[in-house]
């Protein structure tokens, strides 16, 4: 007998022998380890297929009990693809009624006047607590025959795939060990499920960090004293000389939900150790920020760690026809052009269209994810990182390609396809398809963008 096929009886005799409910209908226990968007997308349309007893287990605390200011989070900017599965699972709206809708971007300078960039297509601003709260509520509201149990601050210790066992620590040091059926790993960069993959046969896993920080700021929009209004529908960018970044994006709350970016080694902020500091740093380098820092967040903003950019690329996404893991946890890519959030939820809606076409077999459905997955994932990797330069002339090269492309698709569509960035965000086209036009320019992004780093060290 085959491994498929003892694979295969063992999923019957298990049918056979247990995970029967009250009314004598076979329940199918699918295990999903981390709450965050892809893992919680997740549980929505499992729900909506049916007979599951869906458990999410996540090593945090429950984000909507707990107060901003004690739990980490960050912006995200929801295109297309992450906007299509929610708008699939009927939850576009509700995300929607919690964020910003965003038209362009505006780019400040000291020696000029503000330049304004206008997306051709509208993109969310929400920040991540925010989705998720939004997820997990409305994941509650729909589970009418209490399907799904979560379980906030359970950490995952132990995963044993050959007796499908998961061992966790709750927040009282209790160590627990249940059973599951299907198990997804949605827990993100650090993924435990993933690292488990590493005692299988042939699994090859790369991690690589960013050269690059970020520090989080939190701001307000508006000072009515100083006349200060920041448009909220666009971004609001900043860079300085040594490639230090600051990017501000609006929330329905007229605060900005800000992220600071800075080589990890060779910057002003690391180095920041005092209040009086954080004045002087962005009184210099970014004063439309500096004068709507309140003095508790110039405070806050010392003690707040700076946060490192790991990329993730695996060789496959499956283990056995079981396990599979998904997001972050299986491409965790840079936020260079913002599709780390989207690919992940975009994750969640192929795997729902594999288990349509396997009429709900999850032993064929979950190898099949990294076939039909892999190619675009390892894709948007190359597009992350390699897209956008870091030398000033090349990035005005990249702003005239932009502006020549977006021209000349808007006068003749029927010979010139739309720029490559543009339909990363406004279609859900492959990525893989997208890099076809895009192959030379990021070719030359890597090289320059390699030897501009290699100096700098």
């Amino acid at each position: 007998m085959g491994k498929r096929q003892k694979s295969r009886l063992a999923f019957l005799t298990r049918k056979l022998l247990h995970n029967w409910d009250a009314k004598g209908v076979f329940v199918m226990k699918v295990t999903i380890i981390g709450a965050g968007p892809a893992g919680s997308l997740l549980a929505h349309y499992l729900l909506r297929r049916g007979q599951y007893q869906i458990d999410i287990y996540d090593s945090r605390p429950d984000p909507r009990k707990i107060s901003f200011s004690k739990y980490r989070t960050f912006p995200l900017l929801l295109s297309e693809r992450g906007l299509n599965a929610l708008r699939n699972i009927g939850l576009e709206e509700a995300v929607k009624s919690h964020g910003i809708e965003n038209t362009g971007m505006i780019n400040y300078s000291k020696n000029s006047k503000p330049q304004e960039l206008v997306r051709r297509k509208p993109i969310l601003t929400i920040d991540r607590n925010t989705l998720v709260n939004t997820l997990l509520e409305k994941l509650e509201e729909k589970d009418k025959n209490r399907q799904v149990n979560i379980y906030f601050n359970s950490r995952c210790i132990g995963v044993d795939f050959r007796h499908k066992r998961l061992k966790f620590k709750k927040e009282t040091e209790e160590e627990i060990t249940v059973g599951y059926d299907f198990l997804f790993g949605a827990d993100g960069v650090r993924s435990v499920v993933r690292t488990h993959f590493l005692n299988t046969e042939r699994f090859e896993f790369e991690q690589s960090y960013l050269h690059e920080v970020y520090k989080t700021v939190y701001l307000s929009r508006i000072n009515d004293k100083l006349r200060i209004n920041l448009e909220p529908n666009k971004l609001h960018s900043w860079k300085l000389e040594d490639g230090t970044r600051l990017l501000a994006m609006p929330q329905p709350d007229n605060t900005l939900s800000c992220g600071l970016v800075f080589n990890h080694k060779k910057n002003q902020v690391m180095g920041i150790s005092s209040k009086s500091e954080v004045r002087e740093f962005f009184e210099h380098n970014f004063p439309e920020v500096a004068k709507l820092m309140s003095e508790s967040e110039a405070e806050a903003f010392v003690k707040r760690p700076g946060w490192n950019f790991v990329t993730i690329r695996c060789n496959r996404y499956h283990q056995g026809d079981s396990v599979l893991i998904i997001g972050d946890a299986a491409h965790a890519v840079p936020p260079t052009i913002a599709q780390g959030c989207n690919s992940a939820l975009e994750d969640v809606i192929v795997f729902d269209r594999i288990l349509d076409e396997y009429d709900d077999d999850y032993t064929k459905a979950i190898p099949q994810f990294t076939a039909r997955r892999i190619r675009d994932a390892h894709t948007l990797k190359n597009l992350a990182e390699n897209s956008i330069p870091i030398s000033k002339p090349l990035f005005l090269q990249f702003v005239l390609r932009r502006k020549f492309a977006r021209t000349m698709n808007q006068l003749f569509p029927q010979f010139f396809a739309p720029f490559f960035l543009d339909l990363i965000a406004e279609t859900t086209v492959p990525y893989s398809e997208i890099l076809k036009s895009a192959k030379d320019w990021l070719s030359k992004v890597k090289k320059s963008n390699h030897k501009i780093l290699d100096s700098s060290y």
